[in-house]
């Protein structure tokens, strides 16, 4: 089961460091990890609508009326209505949503733990190592792997075929 901790010895281990021991350790490539992490995984996942991240989420309104956005939803792709902050205006009760959420290291499929490893050592590699040709060279590698994982991720199979959509029988 892969961990933060592991994404984040990935990374240093693309940089020519030593694995963690531990994210609460007291040196400075756990301090990188633990200020880091965690925000890198959050822009990554929510960059683009990585099927293994997308969500439909049921909102209702709270006791004070409102319909609040969940913690770990990181962007909105369909909503009905206007997103306000973290509220959802429109006279619905229920908020039917499709979400960009939040996905713990263990449930990245392996395509994207590779770009999110990358990404992270990319992050880390200036304040530990100030090599500028190492950044570049792992800013290459990431675009690379960032488009090789989003085209993996755009090819699989998707359930919503139009079986019988009577325009294109007319076709054949």
């Amino acid at each position: 089961m892969l961990t933060k901790q592991d994404l984040c010895s990935m990374a240093l281990l693309k940089l020519g460091e030593q694995p963690l021991t531990s994210l609460a350790a007291d040196t400075a490539a756990a301090k990188l990890a633990r200020t880091l992490c965690d925000i890198t995984l959050d822009s990554l996942l929510s960059w683009h609508p990585w099927r293994f991240a997308m969500d439909t989420l049921f909102i209702e309104r709270n006791s004070d009326g409102d319909l609040i956005i969940p913690e770990n939803v990181l962007r909105i792709i369909k909503c009905p209505g206007h997103i306000c902050g973290n509220k959802i205006i429109t006279n619905m009760n229920t908020a039917k949503i499709l979400a960009i959420t939040r996905v713990a290291p263990e449930q990245f499929p392996s395509y994207f733990t590779s770009v999110a490893a990358t990404k992270l050592a990319m992050e880390f590699c200036i304040p530990l190592t100030g090599n500028q040709q190492m950044f570049r060279t792992l800013v290459s590698l990431y675009e690379s792997e960032l488009q090789s994982a989003k085209f993996i991720d755009s090819t699989m199979d998707n359930n919503n075929k139009m079986n019988d959509f009577s325009l294109i029988n007319v076709r054949f």
